[in-house]
């Protein structure tokens, strides 16, 4: 799953890392370069939380290498020909893809880990490796056979597709049904199983009878097994191994809620503090989506060097990524979510005012920075939106890691304009003050309780 991501997500990274090369070779204004990143987000953001309806309503697990797939096209197209509508829509199919493919692969994320923060760390972990391996593909494709070699980005969708395969293979014969699963599965078991008042014919467990004393049938557990209340025929299966009538308890087993209790221990939605983590998470995608857009271009003129330097300032930013996202897993295991959250908030503010003000090679140091206090919260916002809507785990998926993510997008024309009127310098001093607005939503906020 990890590795899907990863071939999946590295073209949204590369459609910040192809920018510098249309405003090369095709001469883009900031504002044009920036509508290319507008155009991967705007559809993309209106159909993610679709399909994170559809994925509430059933699993959609085609929905991965199909993703994986239409997302490389877009990208692999963006290079051939040099009509700027053709490159936008190209974009817009890549930006439908990548966000197909997350509200289902974080629904599988979630079964497969169980919940646990780890788990969807090292899921996020591969979208924020091929977020950081972006850079290095386009500069090594592009950079030596221009724009026309873009069809060789189409690679990674092909492996992505392939590993997504795999993966739902393994996930079908080995992983239990999650908690909303299992709940919904328990309703219809009470709904549909019979009442049991007399003696049960062969396979079914009976409603009462003596205890065991003598020797024990076919297929049932040796006489030096502990006494139990209940004879079993051929092939019955050991009183302690719970029966359809998954409410009845054992010596073994627990009673577990069935119908409307099985339902009731979901877990209410809470929409107030899911509106205001998604608040936050929207401050958070524009900072990171105007870091993308014009860093490579900012570090050439603050540090110089050609696009060496722009290169290295993108992989810096996608590269802590990395290491921040499994690093917050672990600090949450510790610590509250929202409490390192919040903590990485308060740590972005100062490093984008160091990525603005500071000149010379120091930059890096602060995009570096940067990136742990976006990356640290990123796997976070995905389980807190899951835990404050456990109802509703594919629409929470598709805003905390689609829909919000790319919004930020939307931002990128404006900060494009303000550039071409002024400059970056000016277009980018404002995301100081969004980290910080960001912080301020989430002091309110409380520890969901964990589900699933």
């Amino acid at each position: 799953m990890s590795l899907g991501h990863a071939c999946v997500d590295v073209y949204q990274g590369a459609v910040a890392a192809l920018l510098p090369f249309f405003v090369a070779e095709r001469a883009y204004t900031y504002a044009a370069a920036s509508g290319v990143v507008l155009a991967a987000s705007l559809l993309s953001s209106v159909v993610q939380p679709l399909f994170g309806a559809l994925t509430d309503r059933r699993p959609l697990p085609w929905l991965l290498p199909v993703s994986a797939l239409l997302g490389g096209t877009g990208v692999a197209l963006s290079g051939v020909g040099d009509s700027y509508a053709l490159t936008l829509a190209v974009v817009a199919v890549s930006g439908i893809g990548v966000a197909a493919y997350h509200p289902e692969a974080a629904r599988l994320a979630r079964q497969v880990g169980r919940g646990r923060h780890t788990a969807m760390a090292w899921f996020s972990l591969g979208g924020n490796i091929g977020f950081a391996a972006a850079p290095l593909l386009v500069s090594a494709v592009v950079a030596t056979g221009g724009l026309r070699a873009s069809p060789l980005l189409a690679l990674p969708a092909l492996t992505g597709a392939g590993l997504c395969v795999a993966a739902l293979r393994a996930v079908r014969t080995s992983t239990p049904p999650t908690v909303p699963d299992r709940a919904k599965e328990l309703a219809g078991e009470t709904a549909s199983a019979p009442a049991r008042t007399g003696t049960a014919s062969a396979g079914t467990a009976p409603a009462s009878a003596p205890a065991r004393t003598g020797t024990a049938s076919a297929g049932t557990a040796p006489a030096s097994a502990p006494a139990r209340t209940g004879t079993a025929s051929a092939g019955t299966p050991p009183a302690s191994v719970p029966t359809a009538d998954a409410s009845v308890p054992t010596a073994d087993a627990p009673a577990r809620p069935s119908g409307a209790a099985a339902r009731g221990a979901v877990g209410a939605d809470d929409w107030v503090s899911f509106a205001k983590l998604s608040a936050a998470v929207v401050c958070r995608s524009i900072v990171f989506t105007g870091l993308s857009a014009f860093l490579s271009l900012y570090a050439r003129e603050r540090v110089g060097e050609g696009q060496a330097t722009g290169t290295a300032a993108l992989f810096v930013l996608y590269l802590g990524g990395a290491v921040g996202t499994v690093a917050g897993g672990r600090l949450a295991d510790r610590y509250s979510r929202v409490t390192v959250v919040r903590r990485s908030y308060a740590l972005t503010v100062l490093a984008v005012a160091g990525v603005v003000l500071v000149p010379g090679p120091l930059l890096l140091l602060f995009v570096a920075l940067a990136s742990a206090g976006l990356y640290v919260p990123f796997s976070l916002h995905v389980t807190l939106g899951q835990d404050y809507l456990p109802r509703r785990v594919g629409t929470a998926s598709g805003v905390t890691l689609g829909l919000t993510v790319s919004i930020g997008g939307l931002a990128a024309p404006l900060l494009g304009a303000v550039a071409d009127a002024a400059s970056l310098q000016t277009a980018l001093a404002p995301l100081i003050a969004l980290p910080a607005l960001g912080w301020f939503l989430l002091r309110t906020l409380r520890e969901p309780d964990a589900v699933g």
